[in-house]
């Protein structure tokens, strides 16, 4: 049972997604990654998100370009949470899909993350902090990465102020 659900607009965004699968590897949280378009397969849409919800996913993660429509278009499938992912497509720069992303309908909520790799990455992020609610051992291992991350700019701050010392 995938514990996630990730769709992608066009197979174009899959180097984009990578960041999230690795979050999701990294913590041990299961996922479907695919390519579903809220326009050009609006059928297949709606069978992947009512099979993932029957199969157990808790939360969607969904990132398109331009019109940027598929998660909201998953939005109206489901009551799970739905992250955005808005994806440089166009020369708009990307304005285009995070506009789309952000402005839902009440009560049809997208949570909106950054364009491109950095929001790919915090909706993985953000998916194992919904997730971790309610898996004790999943919130363990969200608070041993954030040390993790504490420590490394301890250490980086100490390498830099060393070398800076060494140079007086």
């Amino acid at each position: 049972m995938p514990q996630v659900g990730i769709f992608m607009g066009s197979i174009s965004d899959e180097e984009t997604l990578r960041p999230c699968t690795e979050v999701l590897d990294k913590l041990g949280i299961s996922y479907m990654f695919t390519v579903s378009s809220a326009h050009r397969t609006p059928a297949r849409t709606e069978k992947l998100v009512d099979t993932l919800e029957k199969d157990g996913c808790q939360v969607f993660i969904c990132a398109a370009g331009m019109a940027a429509h598929l998660a909201g278009a998953v939005a109206a499938r489901t009551l799970r949470p739905v992250i955005g992912v808005p994806v440089t497509a166009s020369k708009l720069g990307g304005m285009d899909a995070l506009l789309a992303t952000v402005q839902m309908p009440p009560g049809y909520p997208v949570g909106t993350v950054a364009l491109d790799k950095a929001g790919a990455k915090n909706a993985g992020w953000f998916a194992a902090q919904i997730i971790a609610l309610s898996d004790p051992e999943l919130a363990k291992r969200l608070a041993a990465a954030r040390e993790s991350f504490t420590e490394e700019v301890i250490r980086a701050a100490e390498e830099l102020e060393k070398r800076m010392a060494e140079k007086k």
